[in-house]
Parts: C-alpha cells; sequence; structure tokens
C-alpha cells in the first residue's frame, strides 16, 4: 500500500473538521462500546436574528463537554452566560449525563466557572506563553463509577 501524500494547512474546512470527528467518534464508540453522542448548542440572537452567544458541545458516555461559549463584549455581565450554561446543564442532566467539563484560559473566564459551581482540575503552564490552559469540572450527581462513588456538587 502506497503512504498517502500529507499536506499541511492553516485553514481546514468545516466538511474536513467534521470529517476527522466522526472517525474519531466512529473508533471512540468501537473501543468503549458507548454510542450515545449528541450534539449540544444554545444560541442568542438579537432583534435582527444575529448570534450575540452561544455555546457548543456535547455530550457522550454520561459526560458533557463544552467546548465553546461566547457572549458579544456589548451583552456581558447580563446574565447570558449564565444562562447558556443553565440551559446546558438542564439538558446534561436530561440525558444522564453526572459531569460537565470544559476547558479555559486562565486570562478568559475561570473565575465565571467557578461561580456556576466548577472546579479546576487540571492546570497546563504557558499555554499560551505567560498563562494557562485550564480543565475544569462539575459533578452534577452521585454516579457509580469503577472507582467508587463521586461526590455530588
Amino acid at each position: 500500500m502506497a503512504t498517502p501524500e500529507l499536506i499541511m494547512r492553516t485553514d481546514p474546512t468545516p466538511a474536513e473538521i467534521d470529517f476527522l470527528e466522526n472517525r474519531l467518534y466512529e473508533f471512540n464508540s468501537q473501543a468503549t462500546g458507548i454510542v450515545d453522542a449528541l450534539g449540544l448548542a444554545v444560541f442568542g440572537r438579537d432583534a435582527q436574528g444575529e448570534v450575540v452567544a452561544g455555546l457548543c458541545g456535547h455530550t457522550w458516555g454520561g459526560c458533557c463537554e463544552i467546548r465553546q461559549v461566547w457572549v458579544h463584549e456589548k451583552h456581558r455581565g447580563q446574565g447570558i452566560g449564565r444562562r447558556l450554561l443553565e440551559l446546558a446543564e438542564t439538558e446534561a442532566r436530561r440525558r444522564g449525563c453526572f459531569q460537565i467539563v470544559l476547558a479555559t484560559h486562565s486570562f478568559q473566564a475561570p473565575e465565571f466557572y467557578r461561580k456556576l459551581g466548577f472546579e479546576i482540575v487540571d492546570s497546563l503552564p504557558d499555554y499560551p506563553r505567560g498563562h494557562q490552559h485550564l480543565h475544569l469540572r462539575k459533578v452534577l450527581r452521585r454516579e457509580r463509577v469503577s472507582t467508587g462513588w463521586q461526590r455530588a456538587s
């Protein structure tokens, strides 16, 4: 079998990214036997229909991963971000999730997430240089896992 040509790109298309995401999901589902992944998105629109806030992620295997949260600068401080997270948490609970995980940088919103019950579980220094990349988790309820019982928040 011939070795494939490798091409470096700085601008992958949404279709190319979706292709990779789908192949990884296929592998992960086959490896774990867990096939319950569902996307999760909440958007806020202004009177003209423009997106001014949003949250995207997915649920899989009892976990909710939030990948993006954004609120337009003009709309910050009005509780919209909190409401996005509350709606996502409600849906995650409805889907049977026992935790929500997300990542943020030290210059973004770690205190915002802490106020909503998230705890920092990991920190990577100098990503980007001079800052930290933080992984956060919020436990939603007690769930029996292979290592025992986890405390609900």
